[in-house]
């Protein structure tokens, strides 16, 4: 496959809605809900990618609350996040990278050297570019 640059199909996190590691869960599902995401990366203070919540967590983390709201707010972030769930890849990834990861799932968080989040190529953006590319 043809060498792209990530950072032609990166969605730029400033077009991102992201959670804050130190956020409850509900906050976080007031969030997700607002901007209709079924999953959503989670940064520290200092943007550091962390890892993605998904609806799914939600879900389990209420389940497991009995499904009172209410505890949501005592129940931090950091408590139910699958950190390995969402791997990320460095800006210098190339396509390859990108397609085995995009098989997994919806989108693959994109991170400096630092580990510092910059955005997400969708699935769509990855496909789109390998029809275009004819590969």
């Amino acid at each position: 496959m043809q060498r792209t640059n990530v950072l032609l199909l990166l969605t730029p996190k400033t077009e991102l809605a992201c959670l804050d590691e130190k956020m409850n869960v509900r906050q976080a599902l007031e969030k997700m809900r607002a901007h209709h995401y079924m999953a959503i990366p989670v940064i520290s203070k200092k943007g550091e990618y962390i890892g993605t919540i998904t609806e799914g967590d939600l879900l389990y983390c209420l389940m497991d609350e009995d499904g009172d709201l209410d505890n949501m707010n005592d129940i931090s972030l950091k408590e139910i996040i699958r950190k390995d769930y969402t791997p990320s890849v460095k800006v210098d990834a190339n396509i390859d990278e990108l397609v085995n990861l995009i098989t997994e799932q919806n989108f693959v968080p994109v991170v400096d050297d630092r580990n510092i989040l910059m955005g997400i190529v969708t699935r769509k953006r990855v496909l789109k570019e390998l029809l275009n590319s004819g590969s």
